[in-house]
């Protein structure tokens, strides 16, 4: 699968490895920024808490 990605990209291969870095950048971000949230809220339990003293 790799490989067949890897003959697909465009440019030399300087080029190839920074489209990769840039492409896995953007899916950590995109996981960081929405989809972990999301599932957080979906996983844990609501955690609002009153204290009374």
């Amino acid at each position: 699968m790799y490989a067949a990605l890897w003959r697909v990209l465009p440019g030399p291969v300087w080029l190839r490895i920074l489209l990769v870095l840039i492409v896995a950048a953007a899916v950590v971000y995109a996981l960081a920024a929405w989809v972990f949230p999301w599932i957080d809220v979906l996983i844990t339990p609501s955690q609002e808490v009153t204290v009374d003293r």
